[in-house]
C-alpha cells in the first residue's frame, strides 16, 4: 500500500480554481462547429481577388457542411474538424460591363490537410471566354488568398477554443501568478491559451496532426433492423458474438468497452433501428485520439443493409480496423446470432 501522499497522482485532488477535471486527467470535448461556420462565413465572405485586368467577389456562403471539436485528455489538445464549403461569386474584365457569376467550393477543409493543401473549385453559370479567363484568374490567384483564410480560421479555432479545455495545474497556477507581476491580467491569460501543449514526460509537441483515413462499407444481415440495432447496443448480445466481457450505457454520452477493453468510446447518436454513432478507438491508438463510426440500418423485405463510415481511422491501422469489423462484428454475429441465415 502506497503511503499518505505517495498515491498516483492522477487520483490527487489539487487545490485547484474550479475543483474539476485534475491534472486534466479527463476527456474534454467542446463542440466548436456552430462557432467555426458563423467565422468562416466571416472570413469569406466579401474576399476581393483583382489585378489589373480582373475583379472578382465571393459573394455569398451558401452552404457549410461539417463539424468541428476541440478535446482534451492528459494533458493533450486535439482539434477535429472537417467542412465542405460552397459558395457563389461574381466578377467582370475591368475593361467591360458584363458580369459573370459562377460558384465555388473548398471540398477538403480538414485536420487531415494542412493549409496549403487546401483545393478551392470555381465554376461558372454560363461558359464564354470571358467567363473561362475569369474562373481561371479565380481559381488561380483565388487558391492562395484561400489558403491564407483558411490558416487564419485554423489559428482563431485554436485560441478561441483552447481557453478552458487545458486547465492549470496548482503548479501552473503559481507560475501564472508569478506572470501576472510582468503582463497585464488579460495579456497574460491569452498567452497562456496559446501556449503549446507540452507532454511532460515527452518533452515535444502535442496535438500534432495525425494522418487518419476513412472506412465506407455495406453489409448485410438476415435479419430485422430492429434484432440489427439490437445487437450493436444489447451488453448481452455483444458479449455473445464477441466471446468477451463488454460494458455499456446505452445513452447520449454514455460509454462502452469491448473486447477486454481493448476498444473504447462513446455514444454520440441513437436513434433506434435507424442511426447509431459512435465515438470508436482501439487501445493502441495514440492517446486520446478517437475515429467517428456512424451506423445506417437499411431494413429491406428479404435483410436488413448495414451501411457504415469510420472517419479519423490512423493511417497505419487502417487495413487492420477495416478487417476487424468484418472478422469480429459482421462475421461473428452471423454466425453465433444467425443473422447469416434467413428468418424473413
Amino acid at each position: 500500500m502506497a503511503k499518505w501522499g505517495e498515491g498516483d497522482p492522477r487520483w490527487i485532488v489539487e487545490e485547484r480554481p474550479d475543483g474539476t477535471n485534475v491534472n486534466n486527467w479527463h476527456w474534454v470535448e467542446k463542440n466548436a462547429t456552430n462557432w467555426s461556420k458563423d467565422r468562416l462565413k466571416e472570413l469569406l465572405t466579401g474576399v476581393v481577388v483583382e489585378d489589373d485586368k480582373f475583379f472578382c467577389e465571393l459573394k455569398e456562403v451558401t452552404s457549410i457542411e461539417g463539424e468541428a471539436s476541440a478535446n482534451n485528455r492528459k494533458a493533450k489538445l486535439i482539434f477535429f474538424y472537417e467542412f465542405v464549403i460552397k459558395g457563389e461569386w461574381s466578377g467582370k474584365l475591368k475593361d467591360g460591363d458584363k458580369k459573370i457569376k459562377g460558384k465555388f467550393e473548398i471540398p477538403n477543409l480538414s485536420e487531415e490537410n494542412d493549409a496549403d493543401e487546401i483545393d478551392f473549385n470555381v465554376t461558372v453559370s454560363k461558359d464564354s471566354d470571358e467567363a473561362y479567363k475569369l474562373k481561371e484568374f479565380l481559381r488561380k490567384t483565388g487558391l492562395g488568398v484561400i489558403r491564407q483564410k483558411m490558416s487564419e480560421y485554423l489559428n482563431d479555432l485554436k485560441n478561441e477554443y483552447s481557453k478552458g479545455v487545458i486547465l492549470p495545474t496548482k503548479g501552473a497556477q503559481q507560475q501564472q501568478q508569478t506572470q501576472a507581476q510582468i503582463n497585464s491580467a488579460t495579456n497574460k491569460a491569452r498567452e497562456e491559451m496559446n501556449k503549446m501543449v507540452i507532454d511532460s514526460k515527452a518533452s515535444k509537441p502535442l496535438g500534432v496532426k495525425i494522418h487518419t483515413k476513412k472506412i465506407v462499407g455495406k453489409e448485410e444481415f438476415k435479419c430485422r433492423a430492429e434484432d440489427l440495432y439490437r445487437a450493436l447496443t444489447d451488453v448481452k448480445l455483444v458479449q455473445a458474438f464477441s466471446a468477451s466481457p463488454a460494458e455499456m450505457e446505452v445513452e447520449k454520452g454514455g460509454r462502452f468497452s469491448l473486447l477486454h477493453g481493448n476498444i473504447t468510446g462513446e455514444f454520440v447518436e441513437l436513434i433506434p433501428n435507424q442511426k447509431l454513432v459512435q465515438r470508436w478507438r482501439v487501445k493502441s491508438w495514440p492517446d486520446a485520439h478517437y475515429s467517428t463510426v456512424t451506423f445506417e440500418f437499411d431494413e429491406k423485405d428479404d435483410c436488413t443493409v448495414l451501411n457504415y463510415t469510420q472517419t479519423g481511422v490512423p493511417d497505419s491501422e487502417y487495413e487492420k480496423t477495416k478487417e476487424g469489423w468484418v472478422i469480429n462484428y459482421w462475421n461473428r454475429m452471423k454466425q453465433v446470432l444467425g443473422f447469416g441465415s434467413s428468418i424473413f
